[in-house]
């Protein structure tokens, strides 16, 4: 399978893994820091990705070429990454992943800003469709919470993450120099490793490692493994197959598969008037995935 299918089938299973990594989150953002976390996380991710690297294409001497391009994408991934464990501090599994699908209409910004890809009508409407189901979702289908504009704080720190995922995602098609995806994938997990271990460093230090809950090295190997490695490689593959847009529109999918994995996790499903919400986020799909 190659070309654009090839890049939605990757989209489909990038919503699936991230959903997780909200379920599981929330599960153990209060039981360690974010950046000794994510530290972890990633160094667990760049040798994973650097073995299959090195299995497949190869490192060639090429891709060291311009290193300030992995600096810069990896500065906004781990900003994202960081601030989204921040967030699952205080803000519910389905709250925080509604505040994702507010990403497509920021990258579609960002996407003409950089690559000047045009924003449809249509794309226009999915996209303002898609932001009202997100901000139903958010504030928990109380209208009037909507109207005095009452935004838990754990929502506010994450949506700042979401800004620099939605300049993560035009920027990899940018600064991509014909590597590829598995390649540029561990140039950006290296450079975003150090620059966790640097910044995190004084909070790697005062982590009891062999006191933590088992829920938080499930969620390190799991973040590790398939919200960083995984979705890391499955979102630059997308990237350089399909308009920014389009890539960004499946998490309007991630607030239905987090509720899928609350359910699994033994969580219960969210109010029925929130649901709705749920389903413009699934027209905005639609809507953003025809040609």
């Amino acid at each position: 399978m190659q070309g654009a299918r090839a890049g939605h089938l990757a989209m489909l299973t990038f919503s699936l893994l991230v959903a997780g990594s909200f379920a599981l989150g929330a599960l153990a953002a209060n039981e360690i820091t974010p950046t000794a976390l994510n530290a972890v996380r990633f160094w667990i991710a760049t040798i994973i990705i650097g073995i299959a690297a090195l299995a497949t294409t190869g490192l060639p001497r090429s891709a060291a070429a311009a290193l300030w391009r992995y600096v810069a994408l990896a500065g906004f991934f781990t900003t994202y990454f960081v601030l989204m464990f921040e967030g699952l501090k205080t803000a519910p599994p389905v709250s925080a992943a509604a505040v994702f699908t507010l990403t497509p209409i920021l990258t579609a910004g960002f996407g003409y800003i950089l690559l000047r890809q045009i924003l449809t009508r249509r794309m226009a409407l999915a996209l303002t469709i898609g932001a009202l189901g997100a901000l139903w979702v958010i504030f928990r289908a109380d209208v009037q919470a909507m109207l005095r504009f009452e935004v838990g704080q754990g929502e506010v720190i994450y949506f700042w993450g979401c800004v620099a995922h939605a300049v993560y995602t035009p920027l990899v098609r940018k600064l991509n120099r014909g590597e590829p995806a598995v390649v540029f994938t561990f140039g950006t997990l290296l450079a975003g490793a150090v620059m966790l271990t640097f910044w995190g460093w004084a909070d790697i230090q005062a982590t009891d490692w062999g006191a933590l809950p088992g829920i938080v090295w499930i969620t390190i190997l799991y973040t590790a493994i398939f919200a960083s490695a995984a979705t890391f490689t499955l979102l630059q593959f997308a990237t350089l197959r399909l308009p920014s847009s389009k890539v960004m529109a499946y998490t309007y999918l991630t607030p239905s598969w987090v509720i899928v994995w609350d359910l699994a996790l033994g969580g219960t499903p969210p109010p029925a008037l929130v649901l709705g919400g749920l389903g413009l986020t699934v027209v905005a799909l639609v809507l953003l995935l025809r040609d």
